[in-house]
């Protein structure tokens, strides 16, 4: 019984079912990288879940003193988990992430690795309590993305590579440092124009993930003589045109389940602005990032992967209920 229980302390203290909104920005990067799921892959899915747990644990060490008053039903405050083992967690799950980047993709699979780890310590040791702290966690998100580009074309020259990758790291950045902003008012409430503010920033991610997208499923229809219901001049359809239509529907989809969640979230603070308010929109925006990635995955072709983030993302809803991911 007292091993169950602590096996529990330390899946509350590591936020442990908002990890399932890591794999994604592996996913994203690796399909813009237009390179297979392979083996490298998948393990920087792995180091970056620990990478990410890793920052939970760190993130109740560092702020153990704050928790004391404002949330002091978490593990460390609360006595359930030692300080000192909140740390040890920390370091060894950042050992665990370095070292199955390393055993998995060697040095190319560590390019992502190393600096998503120094940008996860910074933030939480001292760049959290700044006005670089927004910053530093977009970038560790947006660096997990291309670390996920990296993994997928070992062979391709890195710069290359980064580039094909850069698109969804900008977004999946920018979604990320409008929930940092938040973050930071999930306490005492927020001005009514900053969740305005996150939400139109959500909004226009949103139109950005599906744009490219969209031009490029019309163009092909075009030529083709295919309309958007495909009713139009069917002989002469093509398979590239129907694929460009079904990726422009699923990514369409996954962006309206994100501005859906995340986006409705915002708008609720905005009419009223309270620490529950903001705190409920930073929940939700930290899972909103499946639908996201789900639109990123499926405009680069890969719409299985893009499925599975899908199907996810309600799960990831439900665990949320029991632990919460902030």
């Amino acid at each position: 019984m007292k091993t169950r229980r602590r096996l529990s302390d330390l899946v509350h203290l590591v936020r442990a079912p908002a990890a399932l909104s890591v794999p994604g920005d592996v996913l994203a990067g690796a399909a813009a990288a237009g390179g297979p799921l392979n083996f490298r892959t998948f393990g920087v899915v792995g180091s970056s879940v620990c990478l990410y747990w890793a920052g939970m644990a760190l993130n109740d060490y560092a702020d153990a003193t704050i928790d004391a008053v404002e949330r002091p039903e978490r593990p460390v405050p609360s006595g359930r988990v030692p300080r000192r083992t909140a740390l040890a967690v920390a370091g060894g799950l950042t050992a665990a992430g370095l070292g199955l980047a390393a055993v998995t993709g060697g040095r190319r699979s560590l390019l992502g690795a190393v600096p998503l780890a120094g940008l996860v310590w910074a933030y939480d040791l001292g760049l959290k309590g700044t006005s670089a702290g927004p910053a530093a966690m977009a970038g560790a998100r947006a660096v997990d993305v291309l670390a996920g580009a990296l993994a997928a074309d070992p062979g391709g020259r890195a710069g290359s590579v980064l580039r094909k990758g850069a698109g969804p790291a900008a977004l999946v950045g920018a979604h990320t440092y409008t929930l940092m902003a938040l973050s930071r008012h999930e306490m005492h409430g927020a001005p009514a124009r900053l969740p305005a503010a996150t939400l139109a920033a959500s909004t226009a991610t949103a139109v950005a993930a599906v744009v490219p997208v969209l031009s490029r499923a019309a163009r092909d229809m075009r030529r083709s003589g295919t309309g958007l219901t495909g009713q139009a001049a069917p002989r002469r359809a093509v398979a590239g045109a129907d694929a460009a239509r079904s990726t422009a529907l699923v990514t369409v989809g996954a962006a309206l389940a994100y501005l859906g969640t995340y986006g409705s979230a915002q708008l609720k603070a905005v009419r009223k602005p309270s620490g529950e308010n903001v705190r409920k929109a930073v929940g939700s925006g930290i899972l909103a990032l499946m639908p996201l990635q789900a639109a990123l995955t499926a405009r680069a072709g890969a719409p299985v992967a893009a499925a599975v983030l899908g199907v996810g993302h309600p799960l990831a809803r439900r665990l949320a209920r029991r632990i919460s991911p902030t």
